[in-house]
Parts: C-alpha cells; structure tokens; sequence
C-alpha cells in the first residue's frame, strides 16, 4: 500500500471513529445528563472552538499575566499530585509543599491502592513522583506568588466528586460509589478522568504564556502530562482487550464531557477501529485538541455553569482564574 492510500485509510477511520462518537452521543448524550442531574456532569464549552473543532486559547474577560497562568496550572497540579500520591503512599504531599496565596484547603478521602498488577504499581510510582515534582517546580517559579492548596475532595464516598463523575458518565447510578482505590482497573479510570484534561488544559494555556521561560517549563510539563496520558489509555487499552468494558467505560467517560461540549466532537475514549487503537486522540491531522481555562474548570468543578467551585475543588481553586465556563 502507497503512502497515499495510507494517508486515506487514517483520514477515513478517524471520520468513522467520530460519526461512530456522534451516534452514541445521539442516543447516549440525554440520558447521561439526566443521570447526572443538574451541575453534575463532567464537561467542557464550546464557546471558543475554531472551525476544525479545536479549542481557540483566549484571555480570560480578567487581564491575566503569565503568574496567574501558572497559578491555575498549579491548582490543577495539586489535584493530580495528592490522587497518585495518595494512591501510591497511602498519605498525601508534605505540608511544606501546600501553602501560599488564598486559602488553603484540606484533602478528602485518598488511600492507598492494593495494586495486584506490579506494571500498573510501577506506572503509578512513576507519575506520582512526576507530579510531586511539577508541584515543586511550579511553586518554585512562582515564588511568593504561588497560590495555596485549595480543598480538594478526592474521596471513594457516595456523594464525592469521583462517584459524581462516574454517575454522569453512566458507570454507576446515583447512590452508588465509584471508588478509585479499590482495583487497578479503577485506579486507571480514575487517572483517565485527569489526564486528558491536564493535556488539553496545558496545550490552551501555552498560547497565553508570554514569558519565553515559562512557555517552555509550560511545554516541559505539557509534554510530561501527554506521556502520562498516553501511558494510561495505553494500559487501559491493554487490559481492555481482555475486559472490554473498560474500553467502553473511556467511551462513556468521554462522550459525558463532550455530550455538553457544542456541536463539536472532540473528546476522545481509547476505542479503536478499523485494526487500529485510539491511544492518542487527535483531530484528522493527528493534532491534540485544546480546552480554555473555563472548559477545564468545567471539567473539574464537575457542572456546565458558570461556576467558582464544584466537584474535585468543593470551595473553588486559588487564584485570579477561577470560573468555569457556561456551555
């Protein structure tokens, strides 16, 4: 086969990978959110997508310099870290590393996994240690500016940001609890919900970075984020070939954050087609997407409105950057 026709083949299965999206997406997208219930489901805007279906990067209505850029980008750091540290050590970030600007929160929930595959243990010591690091670094940077550790739930409960986001993709039903600790698998899905945001939300930001030293420490983590993620739908995709609704459980997951996400369809879980996995989503010039500031939050704050707090941050995240986006 000519590389031509190859070029036609990946152009006509990502086609078909998205109109498969759209119909699911069709039957799928309403009952979700009516799973969900008002403000639960896990979403991203639409407000600044360009005619290819990418996410156009723009200036928050506040004028923001690079600081309170990299303090978002903190807030979402601290986030990560305490997830795999908490699920690798069964404690969270040193206290030394939670202070700074705004007030500081406490964790809910997080404990250790019982991890039984030793591949998945070993990934999930590996960007443990890498978001610690992304932490430190940022609050280094930033100096006596670097916002504080807001609250964050991370908990394994029935009303927690985990169990909210696993109803609106429909893994559970309400009342139910999704916990991250308990196998894995769940772990895995729990890092799935985080790690395609952190790289469409460092992908939108970079753009806004004017400094040339923190555009690239941004590009550094940004490609640091895009290993992670590529690792865990890699390992997920792994297991899913034994267990198949783990891959339909990253369909689910996906189609729940685009399902408020415009006309558009970005999103992307890790069903391949056609002999092909889905391991990198990308546009059909096997470009990664973007997500503003106010998608992201969207995403976390786990709601579709214009909000300053919500899911995985109950009393919002620190710093000028802190409204999502309502879509």
């Amino acid at each position: 086969m000519n590389q031509h026709h190859l070029i036609a083949e990946v152009f006509e299965r990502q086609a078909k990978r998205r109109e498969e999206r759209r119909q699911f997406l069709k039957f799928a997208g309403g009952a979700t959110a009516a799973a969900a219930g008002a403000g639960l489901l896990a979403a991203c805007g639409d407000d600044n997508k360009t005619s290819t279906g990418a996410a156009t990067p723009t200036t928050p209505s506040t004028v923001v310099g690079d600081g309170d850029i990299l303090n978002f980008a903190l807030n979402l750091e601290y986030l990560e870290a305490q997830f795999y540290v908490f699920a690798t050590t069964g404690a969270g970030l040193d206290q030394s590393m939670l202070g700074g600007m705004g007030t500081q929160g406490t964790v809910t929930g997080g404990r250790k996994v019982a991890f039984t595959d030793p591949v998945v243990a070993q990934y999930a010591n590996e960007i443990a240690g890498d978001e610690r690091a992304h932490v430190a670094f940022l609050r280094t940077a930033l100096g006596s500016a670097a916002v504080a550790q807001p609250a964050i739930d991370i908990s394994a409960s029935a009303t927690g940001a985990f169990s909210s986001a696993a109803v609106a993709a429909g893994l559970i039903t309400q009342g139910q609890v999704f916990d991250p600790y308990a196998s894995d698998e769940n772990f895995l899905l729990g890092a799935f919900i985080f790690e395609d945001v952190g790289v469409t939300a460092y992908k939108g930001a970079s753009p806004l970075i004017k400094n040339s030293t923190y555009l690239e420490a941004a590009a550094g983590i940004l490609a640091a984020e895009a290993y992670h993620a590529g690792l865990i739908r890699t390992v997920l995709y792994g297991k899913g070939l034994q267990a198949p609704t783990l891959i339909t459980a990253t369909e689910k997951i996906s189609a729940a954050r685009d399902s408020l996400d415009g006309a558009s369809d970005d999103d992307q879980g890790i069903q391949g087609s056609n002999g092909a996995s889905n391991i990198v989503p990308t546009d059909s010039n096997g470009l990664a997407y973007s997500r503003t500031t106010g998608q992201v939050l969207d995403i976390v704050y786990l709601t579709k409105l214009a909000a300053q707090k919500g899911g995985f941050f109950p009393n919002g995240v620190n710093g000028t950057i802190n409204l999502s986006t309502a879509s």
